[in-house]
């Protein structure tokens, strides 16, 4: 893949919320995104737009992430993908790597952590992961994401984990849901 090539992502999970949040941090990152929350629904997104990269929960509620993985893979070898999963277990990892997988990784992990592992190449090490070439309110977005995420959308939970009062937080999600910043 050159540097002029554009980067179509697929992302494959069934958590909407998370979907959201991984397509917004992608598409600020220069990606074409498509999202789909079921095996069947990822296949005719990826023939219809086929990936460069690739993003697949390994439990699906309705499919299989890895058999996303062996249909992406069989379809263009040159995919780069990674598998998220919040059941991390050797014995999945090692077969979606067979499979075709890229890389494996263990929910919450952060689009840079991603996008680190798409450039993973088997029998090397992990890339380092780079520093962040965001600013600091970048940051602090991918932060409170997260932390909401881990928090399962708890802002309550969220605010405390982040050691900032409830209405602090609801006030920066307000500010930047309506395109503005928070303070």
């Amino acid at each position: 893949m050159t540097d002029d090539t554009p980067r179509r992502l697929l992302i494959v999970e069934d958590d909407a919320r998370l979907a959201a949040t991984l397509a917004e941090s992608f598409l600020r990152r220069g990606y074409e995104v498509q999202v789909a929350a079921r095996e069947a629904g990822a296949l005719e997104t990826a023939r219809r737009h086929p990936p460069t990269h690739a993003i697949v929960d390994l439990k699906l509620a309705e499919g299989s992430g890895l058999g996303v993985v062996r249909e992406l893979a069989a379809r263009d070898p040159d995919t780069r993908i990674v598998v998220l999963t919040g059941f991390a277990a050797i014995s999945t990892a090692v077969e979606a790597i067979k499979l075709g997988a890229t890389q494996y990784l263990a929910k919450p992990a952060t689009a840079r952590e991603i996008e680190a592992a798409f450039g993973h190449r088997a029998g090397e090490a992990l890339p380092e992961i780079e520093a962040p070439q965001t600013g600091l309110r970048e940051q602090e977005w991918e932060l409170i994401q997260r932390t909401l995420a881990e928090a399962e959308f708890n802002i309550s939970e969220a605010a405390r984990r982040l050691g900032l009062h409830r209405r602090t937080l609801a006030r920066k999600l307000a500010a930047r849901r309506e395109g503005g910043e928070a303070e």
